[in-house]
């Protein structure tokens, strides 16, 4: 028998913002690797495409996460439709780049919705009693560099993402007694369509600067997608509450 420690296979995860960018590169990967998903995001056509790509049982779920109220039925639902989880990713996530005197309190609240608010539901949907698996289980949070150092003009992003770090921690010791792990993955500036929109913004040097940042250069979408495979499989199984950083660099400097 071929051995791979990182086989997911008998297992099942729900993956937000699973449409596009890192999470449909995340979802793709888990699929390869055994794992039954239920695949989450607003953009149900971007879901079907992600779907198309996956080679294991797939399940599709549009929902508006910024609608916090309307997560745990959501989940529980479907877990209950096509069966308990041993583990989620919350990987849907909004920039919001604005100086603090433009600063819109609306869509920083909405930023902070979909980027930290929507991570507590998720994990209170989790560990409902028709949800979460009697295994081990695993959640893995997608913070952000921004989450540790600082950004001008970045501050409604910022202080989203840093949320996550306090409640990975928090999580962490509090469902440990239930063979939970909670963990984050802080990355860098990731080649995707939101990179992208962002740069538009700017000067056409922008994009040569931010890649300056990054020692090993911008990372891709695959390269998130290896650190969430590696924290949801049984290879991880001694951590929690950590915040892994995935930067090319960008924080050793």
């Amino acid at each position: 028998m071929e051995f791979n420690p990182m086989s997911l296979k008998e297992k099942r995860f729900l993956v937000t913002g699973a449409a596009s960018g890192l999470g449909k590169a995340a979802s793709i990967l888990l699929s390869r690797l055994g794992a039954r998903l239920i695949l989450v995001d607003i953009n149900e056509p971007g879901l079907r495409d992600t779907a198309t790509l996956c080679v294991s049982d797939t399940a599709l779920l549009p929902l508006d996460l910024t609608d916090t109220k309307s997560i745990k039925q959501a989940i529980v639902e479907a877990a209950e439709k096509y069966g308990k989880l041993n583990g989620l990713v919350h990987l849907a996530g909004r920039s919001y780049v604005a100086p603090l005197k433009s600063m819109n309190i609306k869509t920083t609240e909405d930023v902070f919705a979909l980027n930290a608010m929507a991570a507590l539901e998720l994990v209170k949907a989790f560990i409902h009693r028709n949800v979460c698996s009697e295994d081990g289980n695993s959640i893995v949070l997608i913070s952000s560099v921004y989450g540790h150092v600082g950004s001008a003009a970045n501050v409604g992003y910022a202080m989203s993402k840093s949320a996550l770090h306090g409640i990975t921690k928090s999580l962490a010791i509090e469902l440990a007694p239930k063979k939970i792990r909670v963990n984050c993955i802080a990355p860098g500036f990731i080649q995707t369509n939101m990179l992208d929109g962002i740069s538009a913004s700017f000067d056409p040097e922008y994009h040569s600067r931010i890649s300056g940042l990054h020692p090993l250069g911008l990372g891709n979408a695959s390269d998130i997608a290896n650190s969430v495979a590696f924290l949801l499989s049984d290879m991880s199984s001694w951590i929690t509450g950590s915040i892994m950083n995935v930067d090319g660099g960008f924080t050793a400097q």
